[in-house]
């Protein structure tokens, strides 16, 4: 899939409408094959964006866990040194 898709479920604090929205946009980006569209697909790109955005956020909101919510901060160094051993970079 997408690399740049992130999990948004069982964090806190929870996932916001911009980062609901940003993974609905690279999903609509992945299944068209734009990453622009032209101003004729335009409109259907971006009713596609919204219906995702929307049913992405439906989901969120009615699933259930008994695990803890994650840290932002933990994933992200986690995220970080897996970047970092997949292309031998250095963390900063």
């Amino acid at each position: 899939m997408c690399r740049s898709i992130k999990t948004l479920y069982n964090f806190e604090p929870p996932a916001t409408e911009q980062e609901i929205r940003a993974a609905a946009l690279q999903f609509v980006r992945k299944l068209s094959g734009f990453n622009v569209p032209s101003r004729a697909n335009e409109a259907a790109f971006e009713r596609a964006v919204e219906e995702v955005s929307a049913s992405a956020a439906r989901l969120l909101e009615s699933l259930v866990t008994t695990a803890g919510p994650r840290d932002r901060e933990v994933e992200a160094e986690r995220a970080k040194a897996r970047s970092a051993a997949r292309f031998g970079t250095q963390l900063s």
